[in-house]
């Protein structure tokens, strides 16, 4: 598929996909869409800002709009006609994004319930007739426990971002609502990656669906710049404080692994002068939406996370990836390192390696080797207003005091220390 009016989308689609600059796909939508659009129910496993949420949302649009066009309109209240599952708000409130410009030329109804909302505005947003609903589990289970909402006529069913949605309570949530549904309605789900319970949820309600992956599916993208920087006796902070003094074309995301670390640096950050937002667990949620909105408007440079930000978020103008603290899990390591290089543009992770992280590196590199060609001119993104990176020109920056040791990946060709 080399660009998206060769599908045949509505016309009132097809209208806001050219408004919006939205030409060629990318390469899971160009593999997801035809059959997506064929009624078939799809497993999509493909790389963080590949692009899923178009990936789905169109089809999603074309088959609701055609219905309401042939006479079908959905007039009771509370009984969406799609379900979108996210696992968290913040991804909840991306995909609403998503949808809204087609709601101007569709005149769909697209509302939102989700976590962290007081239940009484969940309430009024479910009031009314509308055709879709995004919604996090926990908060559908409480609505339709209420009777509040119906989803006897929902024709899809989607699962966004399902392997963040691992708690213990998700798996029969899932079969609930499914159950919930119209029968033989369409499921879609779409993942980076494939845990043991997102494969328990595949096994349970997709056995007959097809089953499509990007070139680029649980692999490092081709634009990704991987550096190694040796810290010696655990003094990261002088490595760290050396690097922010680089710039970066966009912003820079700091991982840590536990709250008390994200803390600590935000303080001893602030003690140098570099102002940085923190975006954890067990904070106040009004607060970490304001952090992540200052972040993704550029008023603050840099983001200091646990592995709370580093799925399903969708920040575009992440220039750099900084692993302070390197996490345990490969899986989780993917999906920091997909906070930048999104949709075809350059990014930079840098890992601070400890003596006993060398195993972990040793795996990354192996997986560096591997790494997914992907498309060989910029694809088109969600919305591709964002300016793409440049790669920018690099040179070895030695403060006085501190001694670096670098190690490249085994792709890298340029010196480890970011540049001016």
């Amino acid at each position: 598929m080399k660009d998206f009016t060769s599908l045949e989308l509505l016309p009132s689609i097809q209208e806001t996909l050219s408004e919006k600059g939205l030409v060629r796909p990318t390469d899971i939508q160009s593999r997801a869409l035809p059959a997506l659009l064929s009624g078939k129910s799809v497993v999509g496993i493909s790389e963080t800002g590949s692009g899923k949420t178009l990936a789905y949302a169109l089809p999603v649009l074309h088959q609701l709009k055609s219905l309401e066009n042939a006479g079908s309109l959905v007039q009771a209240e509370g009984h969406p006609r799609a379900v979108i599952l996210v696992p968290a708000r913040e991804l909840g409130e991306q995909v609403t994004r998503v949808f809204k410009p087609f709601t101007h030329t569709t005149r769909l109804r697209v509302r939102s319930v989700v976590g962290g909302t007081d239940f009484d505005v969940a309430k009024r947003n479910v009031s009314g007739a509308f055709d879709i609903l995004v919604a996090t589990p926990g908060r559908l289970i409480k609505l339709l426990d209420r009777g509040l909402v119906n989803l006897s006529d929902v024709r899809v069913l989607v699962f966004d971002e399902a392997d963040q949605m691992l708690d213990a309570g998700f798996l029969p949530s899932a079969v609930r609502i499914s159950g919930d549904c119209k029968p033989h309605h369409q499921m879609v789900l779409f993942s980076a990656t494939v845990p043991p319970k997102v494969q328990e949820l595949i096994s349970q309600l997709f056995t007959n669906a097809e089953v499509i992956r990007s070139e680029g599916s649980h692999q490092l993208v081709s634009g990704l710049t991987t550096r190694n920087l040796s810290i010696e006796n655990g003094k990261r902070f002088p490595v760290l404080e050396s690097l922010l003094e680089t710039s970066v074309e966009g912003g820079t995301m700091i991982f840590t692994n536990t709250r008390e670390q994200c803390d600590k640096l935000a303080d001893e950050m602030k003690k140098v002068g570099h102002t940085a937002a923190v975006y954890r667990g067990e904070m106040d949620k009004m607060e970490r939406r304001k952090n992540l909105k200052l972040f993704r408007e550029g008023k603050i440079q840099f983001l200091i996370s646990t592995d709370l930000a580093s799925r399903g978020l969708d920040v575009e103008h992440v220039g750099r990836v900084i692993n302070y603290h390197l996490p345990q899990q490969m899986e989780n390591y993917i999906h920091r390192a997909g906070r930048t290089a999104r949709a075809g543009r350059k990014g930079v992770v840098i890992n601070f390696v400890t003596e006993r992280d060398e195993a972990f590196v040793a795996k990354v590199q192996r997986l560096e080797s591997k790494k997914s060609l992907g498309p060989k001119k910029d694809t088109s993104a969600e919305w591709p207003s964002e300016p793409a990176h440049e790669k920018p020109k690099a040179r070895i920056i030695r403060p006085s005091g501190i001694v670096v040791k670098t190690r490249e990946s085994s792709t890298s060709v340029r010196p480890i220390l970011p540049v001016r």
